[in-house]
This record gives structure tokens, C-alpha cells and sequence, in this order.
């Protein structure tokens, strides 16, 4: 039998399945983590000692350690994500489906003595604040050191989460192993019926930090669908008007379109005799729920950030620099033999006596046997920080009780076809733009450059059951919600004929907010076009920018003939997605196209 340090006071329900797990994973030993500093310090001069983490600079980076990652275990696989439901139509035409007994029998192969000569760390976590009738709990076992410290960043550890949950049988069952990392035998699994993630032969952080996106989006939405609330895959954005009141927005972006960017907004000098403040109360995740008020409330789940390294530096978000400049974990960056970190699109220069992400010496304008230009830091690099560390996290980030939301906003990155901003007309109305949500893909992307993608509510690899009731469920949600939120659209990205970005972006995008919520009011002036309201030139506060003349009026034009064979490909996708596609986004489709006159 393992030898097994410092057991919680779990109750039996969770030390019956440990046990279990144990006699599956056979590891050396077993300890629990218990949420304390002093145990979190024992461990990290462990995962340094055997090479799993490397300790940076003190100097520079005080409290941060670097991790590297097997080569082939980069970033999340799409491919090997399943949805383990009795039912297959449950799971939907958008997500892989494996029967549940088979999932777990193949997977139970790769797990059986996964843990031989390790340890098996017991993690028990919440999402969202401990104690919170809005939060999750869950247990996540896994062999990494790495896993547990990011785990103690991301969520709230140790024995105040056993201490809630009691006697309780409602908590999520997380199994991770690296196993032997072998690409061909990766499998994250989920078993919704179960309360239950398995993930085995990965230790990338978003395949086996199992309470964000398994648990928080893809198990979460499933809980949501039964018990009436949405996970989503949103940031959450206070702004406070210089009277001291503060509104909230809720917003989703597919990748690349400037999320955590957004979430960690500075106003620009144009704006800031008006005395806004911007506060940061979630850069990913938002479960939002209606409340006794008629309206929508949204928590943040999470309680660290864990951002894309590559393109942040002072100018594209100065508040994530800050965020991460100590207590950080970066995976799969640039290594300096001196201690110090650095990526691409970064601050500064690179270390002079570089590693690599792979671990080989470095330097910029290296290029392969076929001239490509090669890369320091991996495009999908990363930096796990507490969010205590951002400078405009509210003081009361732990709300257990959420905060209200005024408005909602998708996005996309569209070249030519999307308006700056445009506002639905109804709440039917705002779930199909919802899941009409398109991006075009960039250089950095997997596919064709310039090839739209559909990724309805930035969910496309995030929700965990069939895709059209999900759909169904947010219209549902607005049937019960007497005071929803109004719905927009925004898009950074529009260009011109020379293909230079129109809109500046960043600090920016405050002048676009300050109007959406303008509308959430029944304020600020607007014109309506066929698909939705869209400011009128001289809507949006242009103090202390200068655009070209005629720039806005580029930026807010709707082309009735692009827009036809737009509404078209919308039509093809939402068919493609099943017979369970509510009516009211067919007749969503169908008056958009009268609208259009096609």
C-alpha cells in the first residue's frame, strides 16, 4: 500500500474514491494539499530539485519559476476531448462522443500503474469562492507538481474546501496522470452524468488544470443546462463612471481577438478627464445566473489568470505585464541562463545567452533548413498569475454573490464585413448573433489565413453537450429573465483597401463600451440598419483621437450584399448543427434576410 501524508478530515465518499484511484494508478505515495504556504514552498523546491520547474531570478522575478513542456504536449487536442454521455444526440454534432463504458475502459488501460514511482496529489479545489452558493467543488488527483501549483493559483485549495463540502457526494472527480505522454493515448474525457474528468498522457496546463475550461466550462455547462444558469466562456469588465457608479459587461471573443486585452483595459488619455475606472473581475470564464432582480449576475470562477504569453507587452495590455511580475509560472517561454523570461511581441530585448522553449540556445533571426524564421518562445507560451496581482482587480474580488450585468458582448475578427459595433434588437435577436460569432483566421492559426471560422459564443470547443439546446438554453434564459441585458457585437479588426486597421483598439475600445452602455440605458444615439442598431457617426466620444474624414463612416457601414451572403453561410452552419436548432433562430435567419432583401 502507498504511504500517504497529512490525510484532511475528508469525509468517506471522498476517501473511498481515492482509495479507488489509488488502487488504479498505484503511485508510491499519496498527500494531500491542504492549501498552505508552507507545504506549497516544500513542494516547489521539490518540482526544482527534480527539474520539473526551474527557479528564475529572484531579483527580477521574485517568486516565479519556469516550466518547460514536452514538445508534443503544447496545447489543448480538440481531437482527443471527448463528451462520455449515454446518449451521443446529448453531445451534439460539435463535440467528439465515446459511450461511457468504453471511454472508461480504454482509459482505465492507460491509467493502470500510471503512477508507479510518483506521488499522487490530492487537490481539493473550488471554483469560485469557498463557501459560495454560486461556486463548484471538485478533488483533482494528478502526478504533477506543476498541476498542484497551478491548481493553487487558478482556484481556491486545500482544507477550507473539504470543510464545505462535509458529507456531500456533489463534487467533480478529477483524475489526471502524465502517464508516459504518449500523443496516441491522450484522452481528456468527460463524463457529465458522473460529475466526473478524466485526463491522462498530457501535462499541458489546459488539458490537466481540470477545474478551468473541463470543469468550468465544458462539466459546468451541462450543470448550468439542469439547473438554469450559463457558463460561459466571457470575461467580465466593471467601469465606473466618475459618480462613482460602476456597470458590468460580459464579454466573448474567439482566440486572437484581444480578450485578456480587453478585461484588462486603461482608458485612453482622450477619456480620462471624465474620470472612468476600470476594474477586471474576470479575463476568461463568467457563470452567470438570474437572479430575484430580473436580472443576470456573473461570477468569476477563477482565481488567477492564465495568459498567452506571446503579444503582451506595456502598449497591447500594460496590466497584464504587472500582473505577472512576481508569485508567476511561465510555461514555454524564452529562458535566459541569467533567470529571466522573454516571448515574442514582449517588452525589451531577448536574454542575450538564450534557451529556447525546447531547451536550445537561441537568438532572434534564426531561421530553419527552409528559411522559416524560428521562434524563442512557443506561440501558445504561458504565464500563470493570482489575480490579486492585477492592478485594477476589485478589492472585493471574492463576491460570492457575483455582479450584475448591463450588457453583452461577442466579437470577432473581420476584415471587412462587421461594423465597429451594433446593438440587437431583442434577446431572440442577441443569441443569433450569439451564435452566429465568426473570426477570419490569422498567420498564427491552424487552416487557411483569412478563412472564417464559426465559433458560436466563443464556445465552439467549450460546451460540453449538444450544441443547438444550448443554443435553446440561452433562449430560454431570457424567457425567465424579465430585466436581461442588451446584446452587441463589436469588431476591432475592420481594415481598409490597403488593409490597415481602421480602429485603434486597446485603450480605445472605451469610447465603444462607453456607448454600448449608453444603450443598455435606452440612451445614446443610434441608427438601424438590417442587422441591428449601429451608432450614428457622431455617437461615440472621439476626444483626443483623430480619425481620417470619412474613417467612422467606413467603420460603421453595412453592405447589404455581403451581408446576403453572410446570412446564407449563417443558415448552412446552424443547419449543420441538428434537428434540436430552436425555431427562434430560424426565424432569426429568415428576418435577417428579409431585412436584407434577399
Amino acid at each position: 500500500m502507498p504511504s500517504t501524508s497529512g490525510t484532511l478530515a475528508a469525509s468517506h465518499l471522498v476517501t473511498s474514491w481515492v482509495d479507488e484511484m489509488e488502487a488504479l494508478c498505484l503511485p508510491e505515495k499519496v498527500v494531500w494539499i491542504d492549501g498552505s504556504d508552507e507545504q506549497r514552498r516544500v513542494l516547489t523546491a521539490e518540482a526544482c530539485a527534480t527539474g520539473e520547474m526551474i527557479e528564475l531570478n529572484q531579483e527580477k522575478h521574485p517568486g516565479c519559476y519556469y516550466h518547460r513542456s514536452d514538445p508534443q504536449d503544447v496545447a489543448r487536442v480538440e481531437d482527443k476531448t471527448f463528451i462520455c454521455c449515454r446518449d451521443q444526440k446529448d453531445a451534439g454534432a460539435t463535440n467528439n462522443w465515446k459511450e461511457p463504458g468504453e471511454a472508461y475502459a480504454e482509459a482505465a488501460d492507460f491509467f493502470r500503474g500510471s503512477m508507479r514511482g510518483r506521488t499522487m496529489y490530492v487537490v481539493p479545489f473550488s471554483m469560485g469562492p469557498v463557501g459560495s452558493s454560486f461556486s463548484k467543488i471538485g478533488i483533482e488527483l494528478t502526478d504533477s507538481i506543476y498541476v498542484v501549483i497551478n491548481m493553487a493559483i487558478m482556484c481556491h485549495v486545500g482544507e477550507s474546501v473539504l470543510d464545505v463540502l462535509g458529507q456531500s457526494n456533489d463534487f467533480t472527480r478529477c483524475l489526471h496522470s502524465k502517464a508516459t505522454l504518449d500523443p496516441e493515448k491522450r484522452r481528456i474525457l468527460h463524463f457529465p452524468e458522473d460529475n466526473t474528468v478524466w485526463s491522462v498522457n498530457s501535462a499541458y496546463g489546459g488539458n490537466v488544470l481540470l477545474g478551468k475550461k473541463c470543469l468550468a466550462l465544458r462539466m459546468a455547462g451541462w450543470m448550468g443546462k439542469n439547473e438554469g444558469w450559463l457558463a460561459e466562456h466571457m470575461l467580465i469588465l466593471g467601469i465606473e463612471a466618475p459618480n462613482g457608479s460602476t456597470e458590468y459587461v460580459a464579454a466573448a471573443f474567439p482566440s486572437a481577438c484581444g480578450k485578456t486585452n480587453l478585461a484588462m483595459l486603461i482608458p485612453p488619455e482622450g477619456l480620462r478627464g471624465k474620470g472612468y475606472r476600470i476594474w477586471t473581475v474576470g479575463d476568461d470564464i463568467a457563470w452567470i445566473r438570474p437572479d430575484s432582480d430580473g436580472r443576470l449576475w456573473a461570477m468569476n470562477p477563477e482565481a488567477g489568470f492564465f495568459c498567452v504569453a506571446p503579444g503582451t507587452n506595456s502598449k497591447t495590455n500594460p496590466n497584464g505585464m504587472e500582473t505577472q511580475k512576481k508569485n508567476t509560472i511561465f510555461t514555454n517561454v524564452v529562458l535566459g541562463r541569467d533567470g529571466t523570461v522573454w516571448w515574442e511581441d514582449g517588452d525589451g530585448a531577448p536574454p542575450a545567452d538564450a534557451l529556447d522553449w525546447q531547451g536550445r540556445p537561441w537568438k532572434p533571426g534564426m531561421t530553419d533548413e527552409n528559411g522559416k524564421a524560428v521562434v524563442g518562445a512557443h506561440p501558445n507560451s504561458r504565464f500563470t498569475a493570482p489575480f490579486s496581482q492585477c492592478p485594477t482587480a476589485p478589492l472585493s474580488q471574492d463576491r460570492h454573490h457575483g455582479v450584475p450585468i448591463s450588457a453583452i458582448i461577442f466579437g470577432g475578427r473581420r476584415e471587412r464585413l462587421v461594423p465597429l459595433v451594433y446593438e440587437s434588437t431583442s434577446w431572440d435577436h442577441g443569441v443569433f448573433v450569439g451564435a452566429s460569432v465568426a473570426s477570419e483566421r490569422t498567420s498564427a492559426q491552424y487552416g487557411k489565413q483569412g478563412e472564417v471560422r464559426r465559433d458560436p459564443f466563443a464556445m465552439l470547443p467549450f460546451c460540453g453537450y449538444n450544441m443547438a439546446d444550448y443554443f435553446r438554453h440561452w433562449v430560454n434564459i431570457g424567457r425567465t429573465t424579465p430585466n436581461a441585458p442588451k446584446i452587441f457585437h463589436v469588431n476591432w479588426f475592420r481594415k481598409d483597401e490597403n488593409g490597415r486597421f481602421l480602429w485603434p483598439g486597446y485603450g480605445e475600445n472605451l469610447r465603444v463600451l462607453e456607448w454600448i452602455l449608453k444603450r443598455a440605458r435606452g440612451e445614446g444615439k443610434y441608427q438601424e440598419t438590417p442587422i441591428g442598431n449601429v451608432p450614428t457617426p457622431d455617437a461615440l466620444d472621439m476626444t483626443g483621437l483623430d480619425l481620417a474624414p470619412g474613417v467612422m463612416e467606413e467603420l460603421l457601414e453595412v453592405n447589404r450584399e455581403d451581408w446576403k451572403a453572410e446570412a446564407d453561410d449563417i443558415k448552412v452552419f446552424l443547419d449543420s448543427l441538428g434537428p434540436h436548432m430552436p425555431p427562434e433562430l430560424r426565424d432569426e435567419v429568415k428576418a435577417l434576410r428579409q431585412r436584407l432583401g434577399a
